[in-house]
């Protein structure tokens, strides 16, 4: 196991989800070849959001390690049902058994889509105190594939590919019904904004929710996701 650019000496909560007992090597500039060739891998798997360039493992840290390295595109103008067909079909190859998530994962499509109108929802990762990337619903996946489903997410306006990056005060007019906070360890957690204007002018009207816009590509994991919004919704719908 490894972590992006976002990470540090150890795996992120947020993202790691794996068993105890598998290694982690590192992240970013701390994932060299050794690190690489001490767990002799016949295959290094990461994720590309340009479709050219691995977003975590170096290109020329896993050639020095002999390790070829595959890349599955998962950018926003990939659909979320074909990056999970995809890695459940590289599961299979590698001799993974077949997916059998296609039930859990239809239950939480549906939930969602009984519970999304008609409240708004914002995506965000704080920054500080003084700054806030607001995400691009198009450029995500799963929250593509939320508006899909008929949720309504909210644009934050102009600047950037991904996010778009601008101040608290900015988010709260945009007057959400829903918030979905980065969760991962590299965004200001929630509690370290309790003294910021804008952020409690947002919260005192937005229910607030986990969202890892670093998602793991499984059927259980992306059903999970879609559960948790679609419980917000139905609560915020039944105060109404």
């Amino acid at each position: 196991m490894y972590g992006s650019g976002h990470d540090g000496d150890g795996p992120d909560p947020a993202k790691s989800g794996a068993p105890a007992d598998v290694p982690y090597l590192g992240a970013a500039k701390a994932l060299d070849e050794m690190a690489i060739r001490s767990v002799r891998p016949d295959l290094i798997v990461d994720v590309t959001y340009d479709r050219e360039h691995p977003y975590a493992v170096p290109a020329d840290v896993a050639a020095a390690a002999g390790v070829p390295i595959l890349a599955l595109a998962v950018g926003g103008d990939t659909s979320l049902p074909r990056i999970l067909s995809r890695f459940a079909e590289l599961a299979h190859a590698l001799g993974g058994e077949p997916a059998r998530q296609q039930g859990e994962l239809a239950a939480a499509e549906e939930a969602v889509r009984s519970a999304a109108s008609p409240l708004k929802v914002l995506a965000l990762s704080a920054a500080g105190s003084g700054q806030v990337h607001l995400a691009r619903p198009r450029a995500w996946p799963e929250l593509r594939h939320l508006a899909d489903l008929g949720v309504e997410l909210t644009d934050p306006g102009a600047g950037g590919v991904n996010w778009s990056t601008t101040d608290w005060e900015h988010a709260a007019a945009l007057a959400p019904d829903l918030v979905l906070a980065d969760s991962r360890g590299n965004a200001v957690p929630a509690r370290e904004l309790d003294s910021v204007p804008g952020w409690r002018a947002l919260t005192a009207t937005a229910t607030v929710e986990p969202w890892n816009p670093e998602l793991p590509c499984s059927g259980a994991a992306c059903a999970a996701f879609l559960h948790s919004v679609a419980d917000a919704l139905e609560v915020l719908r039944a105060k109404r």
